[in-house]
């Protein structure tokens, strides 16, 4: 789930998030489990880092098998950060303001969507309640936030006075904040559908969305292909089959949506 841990060790990366999806959703409708929701993330959207791509190819992965078959409800369930969570930006800034400073940030003006662990476990077990089969589920993130009011907000509740390094104010406060530029497939802004399509469920924070699916036939060929590019650790092969299926793109610029773009389908 770290971004730039999968920059990193990208076959890695679709070996595991996109070829054991495939494994475990087989896996599950030979079994015939009842249910199977996948966990995805907003970085599947228009992915522009590893990570993301990979989590869409999963997306994908459940859509097919699940509208091949009527033993196992397949449901996907989409959502940003969970403050707190492994690799957490919460955690870091806790740290580094510990150790005095500088709380890194890659960017003054990236904002991301947050909710607590709770909310999320929460939500997306009432998600897969909600399944039918073939749904992909968005859940209500709320307004997003911007990392860097986090950062001083955070600097400040430990009784602090937080200032920006090198900036026109000059070095005025007890900590810096220092900016280190975006990483590798970062984005300023998060998205959490293709489109605004989003329709409503009996559940007011959990929407479901419609999206173009591939078909098995061409998914299966694609993912073997994917599979023995894994295999021969042919980087070169692997990022063109994700750029054809799962739109991935590191060079896209971010869109910026809606400060809450779940307000018109409440």
């Amino acid at each position: 789930k770290h971004v730039p841990l999968m920059e990193e060790n990208f076959i890695q990366a679709m070996n595991n998030n996109a070829l054991g999806t495939l494994v475990i959703a087989d896996a599950a409708v030979t079994a015939k489990v009842q249910n199977f929701t996948l966990i995805s993330t907003d970085k599947a959207v228009n992915p522009t880092n590893i990570m993301g791509a990979s989590k869409r190819v999963a997306e994908l992965i459940c859509q097919v098998i699940g509208s091949g078959n009527a033993t196992t409800c397949f449901s996907i369930v989409r959502f940003g950060n969970v403050l707190g969570s492994s690799g957490s930006v919460v955690p870091l800034f806790k740290s580094q303001i510990a150790s005095g400073g500088p709380i890194t940030l890659t960017h003054p003006d990236i904002i991301r969507y947050f909710m607590t662990v709770n909310e999320a476990v929460a939500l997306v077990i009432q998600a897969s309640s909600l399944s039918v089969g073939g749904e992909t589920f968005i859940l209500d993130m709320g307004e997003p936030v911007k990392i860097a009011d986090l950062a001083f907000n955070m600097a400040r509740l430990s009784g602090l006075n937080p200032y920006m390094e090198d900036s026109s104010s000059g070095d005025v406060g007890d900590i810096a904040v220092r900016i280190t530029g975006l990483r590798p497939g970062e984005k300023l802004f998060e998205e959490l559908s293709y489109g605004s399509n989003l329709k409503g469920t009996r559940h007011p924070r959990i929407m479901t969305v419609i999206e173009e699916e591939l078909s098995n036939q061409h998914l299966r060929a694609v993912l073997k292909r994917l599979e023995q590019c894994v295999q021969r650790h042919d980087e070169k092969g692997l990022l063109k089959i994700i750029q054809s299926i799962a739109s991935y793109n590191p060079e896209k610029a971010s869109v910026l949506r809606a400060p809450n773009e779940f307000k018109k389908h409440n």
